[in-house]
C-alpha cells in the first residue's frame, strides 16, 4: 500500500489495490456518499469478499478505503495482516488482533462520544504498528505548555471575509469571463517520484471531465472521470480496471472541474477563514469549506497574489478520513487565465510531483477519451479478503 521505489509500486499510484478486515455496525460512524439516482445498488462487503466477519453490513466499496486508513495509521503494508494471494485466510495474528482493535475503537466511540467517530486507529498508532505509551522527555527548546498559553493570549489578526478571498482568487486567475472561455485543456509533462521520471498526459474538458495517463514501462496507468464516475486502469496483462467508490468519485469530481473557482460557492454552504501557514515562503489565508454530509475542503490562498497554493480534501472511510494534499505552483498565463504548471500530490505513504512542459487550451478532445475501458470478465472471481 505504501509506495516505494520499484516498478510494481509505481503502478500502485494509478490503481489502488487493497485488502479487507472488518467490523459490523460501522454505518453509524462513517459517512459514505449516497449513490447517484438510478445507479445500481452497491453490494455488501460479505457479498463481494470472502471471510468477512466484522465488516458485515457495510458497502463493499468501503473495504478499500478502510484498508488504506489502517495502512496509513499503522505504517504497514497489506501483508502485515494478510497472507499474500489468500487474503481470506486468518493465519496471521495481526489480522485477528486488528479485528479486536477495531471493535475496541467502536466501543470507545459508542460509549463515550455518542457514536461519533472521535477516536480512530491513528489516535494511538500515529504511523507505528505498536503504539508508544510513554511520553517523550522535554528538550531545552520544547515548552508546549508555555506555547499554548502564549497562543491563547495572542490577539487573532484580522482576516478578509471568505467572499473577499474567493473574489480575489477568481480575479487572480484572470476573471470569470476569461475562465468561462476555456472549454478544454491538454497538458504533457513529467511525473517525478523520487529518482523516477515518468511521462504523463492530462486531458480535461469542460465542465467536469478529466483523464491522466502515466506511461509506465510495464503499461499505461490511467485515472479518469467521465463526468459521472471515476475510474482507474492498468494496461497490464490482463488489464485491470477499477471503478472509483462514491467517496473517491466526489474527490475526482473536484479535480476534474475546470470551472472549480466559479463553482466553489455553489458546492459548499459554509466558509470559515483564519490565518494560514506559510507555504513556499508565502503567507496564506486558510479557508475551510463545509457542506452537510460531505468532508470539509481546506484551501490555502496566497495573501499577496490571491492564488490557490494548497488544497486538502478528504476521503471518507468507515474508520476515519484519509487526506489528500495538493500543492500548486509555477502559475503561468495561458489564453488569458493563469494555470499551475506544477503540482505536488501527497497522501499518507506516498507523494509525487507533476511538472507540465506543454499546455494547449480550447483544442478538440473526443468525449470517448474519458470513458472507462471495459471491465474484466464477469466470470472472473473477485479478490478474496
Amino acid at each position: 500500500m505504501r509506495v516505494v521505489q520499484n516498478k510494481s509500486c509505481l503502478i500502485s499510484l494509478g490503481l489502488i489495490l487493497s485488502a479487507g478486515v472488518g467490523f459490523a455496525g460501522l454505518r453509524a460512524q462513517s459517512s459514505p456518499q449516497t449513490p447517484a439516482a438510478g445507479a445500481p445498488p452497491v453490494p455488501l462487503a460479505e457479498q463481494q469478499f470472502k471471510n468477512i466477519q466484522t465488516f458485515k453490513g457495510i458497502p463493499a466499496d468501503q473495504i478499500i478505503p478502510a484498508m488504506q486508513f489502517i495502512s496509513a495509521s499503522l505504517g504497514v503494508e497489506c501483508e502485515y495482516c494478510h497472507v499474500r494471494g489468500a487474503n481470506e485466510k486468518d493465519d496471521k495474528k495481526p489480522k485477528l488482533r486488528a479485528r479486536q482493535m477495531i471493535a475496541m475503537m467502536m466501543d470507545i466511540n459508542e460509549g463515550n462520544f455518542k457514536g461519533h467517530r472521535e477516536v480512530t486507529c491513528y489516535s494511538c498508532h500515529r504511523g507505528a504498528a505498536v503504539p508508544v505509551g510513554t511520553p517523550t522527555v522535554a528538550t531545552e527548546d520544547s515548552k508546549p505548555e508555555l506555547r499554548a498559553v502564549n497562543a491563547a493570549n495572542e490577539e487573532k489578526p484580522a482576516v478578509p471575509s471568505a467572499n473577499q478571498i474567493l473574489d480575489k482568487y477568481l480575479a487572480a486567475l484572470g476573471g470569470a469571463e476569461a475562465l468561462q472561455k476555456i472549454t478544454s485543456r491538454t497538458e504533457k509533462g513529467t511525473l517525478l517520484l523520487g529518482d523516477k521520471s515518468i511521462p504523463v498526459d492530462v486531458y480535461a474538458k469542460a465542465p467536469n471531465k478529466r483523464v491522466s495517463t502515466m506511461h509506465l514501462p510495464g503499461g499505461d496507468s490511467v485515472t479518469g472521470f467521465d463526468g459521472h464516475t471515476g475510474w482507474q486502469s492498468i494496461n497490464s496483462h490482463p488489464p485491470r480496471v477499477r471503478l472509483s467508490t462514491a467517496a473517491e468519485t466526489a474527490g475526482a469530481r473536484l479535480d476534474s472541474d475546470i470551472y472549480f473557482p466559479l463553482h466553489l460557492r455553489q458546492l459548499y454552504s459554509e466558509f470559515n477563514v483564519a490565518p494560514g501557514e506559510v507555504i513556499a515562503g508565502q503567507k496564506t489565508y486558510f479557508v475551510k469549506a463545509s457542506a452537510e454530509g460531505q468532508p470539509p475542503l481546506e484551501l490555502y490562498f496566497d495573501q499577496q497574489s490571491g492564488l490557490l497554493l494548497r488544497m486538502v480534501r478528504y476521503l471518507e472511510s468507515p474508520l476515519g478520513r484519509l487526506p489528500t494534499q495538493v500543492d500548486y505552483s509555477d502559475y503561468r498565463e495561458a489564453d488569458g487565465v493563469k494555470v499551475p504548471f506544477r503540482w505536488s500530490l501527497a497522501r499518507p505513504g506516498n507523494r509525487f510531483t507533476i511538472q507540465i512542459d506543454h499546455l494547449e487550451q480550447n483544442v478538440p478532445v473526443d468525449d470517448a477519451k474519458f470513458n472507462p475501458p471495459p471491465t474484466p470478465n464477469k466470470d472472473e472471481k473477485p479478490p478474496a479478503h
